[in-house]
This record gives C-alpha cells, sequence and structure tokens, in this order.
C-alpha cells in the first residue's frame, strides 16, 4: 500500500481523474446463445448465467463453448474485455463482472454485454465489485420482477483511471487477497469431504441394516464392523422420535425464533435470522434440542439442531426424541445420523410430489437408525462436532475466517480504489 501511495504522489500529486465508462470503452450486448446450444467442446462462449454460477473476477478459459459455425454469427469478447451479466433477480448481483484474458475471441449471450475498454482489465473487474460502482449502478437499475441495466446507462457510470502503472500495482495487491481466500475455500472443501467420510464411516452399519443398506455401501467397512459391536438395537425412527404436536402462536415470535426454509442452514452450528416474520396464525412448536428438517424440494437436504424455543411452519419437520428415550437417545448423535447422506438418499427416495416433492412424514418415521450405548454415541458425537464447528460454524473455523477475509479484502479493495478527484 505504502508502494502504491509513493507512486500516486509521484504520478498524480493533484488528483486522479474520473471519467465515464463510456469515455474509456464501449459496450456491445452479445446475442442469441441459449442454454441448448452450450456443447462440450468448439468456440470458447459464456452464457450470462454463468457470470454468476461459474466464473471469479477472471478468466482464460470457459466452461463451456458453441459451434463454429453458430460462433460466426455471434457477437465475440476479445482478450482485455469484461462480460457483465445484466440482467438478475436481484440488485445486488445485476452487472457482475469477468475479465476475459484468454487468447482466442469467445461467443457471448444476450443478457451480457462486452464491455472493451482501454484500462487494466482486472483493475476494472474488481472496481465492478466495488461500493462505488454499486452505489452508482443502483439509479439505473429497471425492471420489476427481472432487474437489468442498459448499456446506455453503465456509459454514464463513472470510474476513477489512474496511470496503468497505479491500476496493475492495485490489481496485485488485490489478486493476493482473492488468491487467499481461494486457497481458504479450497481448504474448507477439503475438510467438508473429510468430514463427510468419517461420518459415513461412523454411522454406516448399513450391513445390519434392511432399510439403510443401499444407502450407505460407500461407507469404510472396517469403521462399519468395529462400530456394530457397539450397537445395543436397531429401531424404527418412529419408535425413538416423534413431530413435535404442540403449537406457538405467531405472537410469541420474532426473526431469531421463526423459522423457515429460508434460515434453516444444512448442518450448522448456528442460523441467520428469518427474513420473514408471519405477524398472524399457530405455528409448530419447537424446543432446544429437537431436529428441525427441510421438507420440501431443494431443502430436503437442510437440518438444524435447535438451541433455543421457537416456531417454524409446514416446509419444515420438528422430530423430538420421546421422552422415555431420552437417557437413552444423544440428540447431538441423533442429529448427526439425520445429516448423514444415507438419511438424504431415503428422503429422496421415498418423497411424494412431481413438482415440488416433500420427504413423506410416514415414511421418515419408517427409517431404520442404529443405536449403540450411551457411550459409543458420545464417542461419536465428541468427532463430529469437530468437524462440524471446523466446516460450519459462522463463529469460528474455517467459515469464519473466510468471512473475515472477505471483509478485509471488501474493506482494502474500496480503499484502494477511492481517489482523490483532480480538479
Amino acid at each position: 500500500m505504502s508502494r502504491i501511495d509513493e507512486l500516486i504522489a509521484k504520478l498524480c500529486p493533484e488528483g486522479v481523474e474520473h471519467k465515464t465508462l463510456g469515455d474509456v470503452g464501449e459496450f456491445v450486448r452479445g446475442n442469441g446463445i441459449q442454454k441448448k446450444d452450450l456443447i462440450d467442446f468448439g468456440v470458447g462462449a459464456i452464457h450470462y448465467g454463468q457470470v454468476y454460477t461459474h466464473y471469479g473476477i477472471w478468466t482464460t478459459e470457459t466452461k463451456s463453448f458453441v459451434s463454429s459455425e453458430l460462433a460466426k454469427r455471434r457477437r465475440k469478447a476479445s482478450c482485455g474485455d469484461l462480460i457483465i451479466a445484466t440482467t438478475s433477480e436481484n440488485d445486488e448481483d445485476v452487472c457482475k463482472a469477468v475479465a476475459w484474458l484468454g487468447k482466442d475471441d469467445i461467443a457471448i449471450s444476450g443478457d451480457a454485454y462486452i464491455y472493451s475498454h482501454s484500462l487494466e482489465p482486472k483493475y476494472v473487474a474488481y472496481f465492478f465489485q466495488s461500493e462505488q460502482f454499486q452505489s452508482q449502478k443502483i439509479r439505473y437499475i429497471t425492471g420489476a420482477k427481472v432487474r437489468r441495466v442498459s448499456g446506455e446507462s453503465m456509459a454514464k457510470l463513472r470510474i476513477p483511471v489512474p496511470p496503468l502503472e497505479i491500476q496493475r500495482k492495485i490489481v496485485a495487491v488485490l489478486d493476493r487477497f482473492t488468491k487467499l481466500e481461494a486457497e481458504l475455500e479450497a481448504e474448507l472443501e477439503a475438510r467438508r469431504l473429510q468430514y463427510q467420510h468419517y461420518r459415513d464411516a461412523l454411522l454406516s452399519f448399513a450391513e445390519l441394516s434392511g432399510a439403510s443398506k443401499q444407502a450407505s455401501k460407500q461407507a469404510s467397512k472396517q469403521a462399519s464392523k468395529q462400530a456394530s459391536k457397539q450397537i445395543l438395537r436397531w429401531v424404527t425412527l418412529m419408535s425413538i422420535a416423534e413431530y413435535s404436536k404442540t403449537r406457538i402462536d405467531a405472537s410469541e415470535l420474532d426473526s431469531n425464533s421463526y423459522v423457515g426454509v429460508d434460515n434453516l442452514l444444512q448442518n450448522c452450528m448456528g442460523k441467520a435470522p428469518s427474513n420473514y416474520v408471519p405477524e398472524t396464525g399457530r405455528f409448530t412448536c419447537f424446543e432446544r434440542n429437537d431436529i428441525l428438517l427441510g421438507n420440501i424440494r431443494p431443502y430436503l437436504k437442510k437440518i438444524w439442531h435447535a438451541d433455543h424455543k421457537g416456531g417454524t411452519n409446514g416446509d419444515v419437520l420438528v422430530v423430538r426424541i420421546k421422552e422415555e428415550e431420552s437417557e437413552n437417545i444423544d440428540s447431538r448423535y441423533l442429529y448427526h445420523l439425520l445429516s448423514n447422506d444415507a438419511f438424504f438418499s431415503y428422503a429422496m427416495q421415498t418423497s411424494k410430489g412431481a413438482k415440488m416433492p416433500r420427504g413423506s412424514k410416514p415414511m421418515i418415521m419408517k427409517y431404520e437408525i442404529p443405536v449403540p450405548t450411551v457411550e459409543e454415541q458420545e464417542r461419536i458425537v465428541a468427532i463430529l462436532d469437530k468437524f462440524d464447528v471446523l466446516v460450519n460454524d459462522l463463529s469460528s473455523g474455517l467459515p469464519a475466517e473466510i468471512k473475515a477475509r472477505r471483509q478485509q479484502y471488501e474493506y482494502y479493495r474500496d480503499l484502494l480504489l477511492t481517489f482523490k478527484e483532480a480538479a
């Protein structure tokens, strides 16, 4: 940062000129590429939806391709151009951009703009993420359900234009932050796979269970054999647990105590406040140590081990250990069992409905679970809880570190892209 400050003082002591994006480049809209046109080889292509789901700040390779015949009739981006997705369902994502740094020209779909310019490509891509850009674009967003920004509107947005040497120094700093975050994301993914392996190994008793056999084939046979010695019994879920039958009034709920599928986080130690809290009606009550399961696709794999009392709606099932079984079943052990892929596969296979499948409540209660000794349950929980904290806890572990690094990156990005404007 001190080196960048020195360069600014040397190269632009009176401040940095700010120009409109239209002054330093040109916006051209992509055209005519649909998802059905995308193939696995041919001429590189980027569909606007992939800018949101697949690409980061820059790329040298495309995920998809189109035929050479189709590419001849489509507008293309060249090395250094930005590809900007200009339609979205929300204001935050609209105008997400990726810098194309590959050697060959690539075809671009409609609902995306190609921005050809005279600046450092990644500098512009980082600027499109900045608070400066976001605060300007909001004035030009149109549409109701689908939010969009036109090329003519983007051309009016202003960008600081320091000398290229400074642009490249800024990019080098921000690239280091981006690389660190990517490394943390990769480590988190590796730990999640490790967590899944140990969870499957510790909780796989497939060779002894009829209903769960098919779903648990991938687990370690050695771990299954060792754990099977600790099993006292095999039971159905309904024999040791039940669905909550108690109700709670909407007047007793707030954003923290009301749980819907929007804030029922998968395998998470905590949860975010709900975006919506009903003002009237009665809802299923959950208590501390109850297990909440998402019961509508695509939320069938969402699960939460309740740490306080609250209420939820019909898209969430509340499973409660029966009072007479509370000394025999550790609620964290049951939580890990129902977090397992074996249970998810079973719930999917027995779900009902075509367009919006729901879990079958009677079939879920028929799911077979192994009940080892309480000591063995506690041993399994101690191991899996450590992984759960590491890969899922929002207040500690890798997610917390990634969040802190992202906040640090955003702070320095906005700081580095803010300049005293030349008179």
